[in-house]
């Protein structure tokens, strides 16, 4: 068996990136456009996006290839090309908002490895920053196929909570492969007949020129509709749904659907034992919308279940407050006066450095309770 020694070669290699005498290209990061001078031949193997750059790259008479990076903020870069060089990842210091960018960065060198590093550091550590920005996280790692951990950590959110996407601001502007993902899950806790109007909401979307009234379109605005969800209709489960469903809201766009498959619909909702050609998509598996307990001891002496779907409400700024089954947040206790006690050493000692958290304090003698939200952590070293 082969024995492997690579921190000598990491620390050899992070060492040569210090060697100003052997570069060969220059590498212009940031607004002020620091300069890193790198060597080509690492560059090339380490990541195939500076493989290909270099190749078009041409010499100056210096006999040096020049990248321009500016877009890339210089700190992101150090990160980057200590990770290239050294395959080091330097990223205890900095805060969830900066490793998301810094991931971005790493999807657009090809760095495959770093990638998946990042993602699993995101979801792992900072699940709770991913939730709070729960739609543009949703939505950017659908336009990167590179990150395809980020998508399922997504999906099984939304599967379970699905107006967390579909009735957010922007549900409009998802690119179609995210909503594709979603609505052909067995899953998906959806009645059929919201996910087609979602569907239908969609793809109108897309095609600015159609009103919101199929009875005044033209053939060619259903054409247009059809076009669109040409990848998306496949996932739809129409023999699930109702009789009621299909003349409803099925119907009146059912130009879009393949003639075979309309009259299929239509045999099996009038004769049901006929046979038909169209495949048929077995039932989404509905949970029960009884949630279990979310912790093993009473959830709290001050508030309940529902008091903490509404504070999950104003976390994520929703008009309307979660109910208690469909509350995306976990709440784990962390520290209760009557049993850590009130003083200031039980506080740090139990919630120092814990982040995304929830104080709430009810007033002695009144039925008045108190508190706030901390979206980032609390550090006792800062602490007076």
């Amino acid at each position: 068996m082969a024995t492997k020694l690579f921190e000598r070669l990491s620390n050899d290699y992070l060492e040569l990136l210090d060697d100003k005498e052997d570069f060969n290209v220059i590498i212009s990061t940031g607004e002020s456009s620091k300069i890193f001078q790198v060597h080509s031949n690492v560059l090339r193997y380490r990541s195939l996006y500076f493989r290909n750059e270099l190749a078009k790259a041409s010499k100056d008479e210096n006999n040096h290839k020049k990248i321009n990076l500016n877009h890339i903020s210089t700190q992101q870069f150090e990160i980057i090309i200590k990770y290239i060089y050294g395959g080091v990842i330097l990223i205890e210091d900095q805060d969830a908002s900066f490793i998301f960018e810094l991931m971005l960065v790493a999807c657009e060198f090809l760095l495959e490895e770093l990638v998946k590093y990042l993602e699993t550091h995101l979801i792992e550590t900072n699940s709770s920053w991913l939730r709070l920005r729960f739609s543009h996280i949703y939505k950017t790692s659908f336009q990167n196929n590179q990150l395809q951990d980020l998508q399922k950590w997504c999906n099984d959110i939304v599967a379970k909570y699905p107006d967390k996407l579909f009735e957010s601001e922007d549900f409009i502007s998802f690119p179609e492969n995210a909503l594709i993902s979603l609505i052909r899950r067995d899953d998906l806790q959806m009645e059929e007949r919201k996910i087609w109007d979602y569907v239908i909401e969609w793809g109108v979307a897309q095609n600015p020129g159609l009103s919101s009234d199929p009875t005044s379109w033209t053939n060619e605005n259903f054409l247009a509709l059809k076009a669109t969800l040409k990848n998306c209709l496949p996932f739809i489960r129409f023999f699930q749904m109702t009789n009621d469903d299909i003349i409803d809201i099925v119907c009146p766009y059912h130009q879009i659907l393949e003639k075979n498959l309309w009259d299929d619909v239509l045999k099996r909702f009038i004769t049901p034992n006929r046979q038909i050609s169209s495949i048929i998509l077995p039932p989404r598996v509905i949970l029960t919308p009884k949630l279990p307990s979310r912790v093993t001891e009473p959830f709290s002496t001050v508030i309940n279940e529902m008091h903490a779907a509404e504070i999950a409400s104003w976390v994520d700024k929703k008009a309307e407050a979660y109910s208690v089954t469909n509350n995306p947040y976990e709440f784990k206790l962390l520290l209760r006066g009557s049993r850590d006690g009130f003083t200031r050493e039980s506080f740090w000692n139990l919630c120092d450095q814990q982040t995304n958290t929830v104080l709430i304090i009810k007033v002695n003698g009144t039925d008045e309770i108190l508190g706030g939200y901390n979206p980032t952590y609390w550090d006792k070293s800062t602490n007076n």
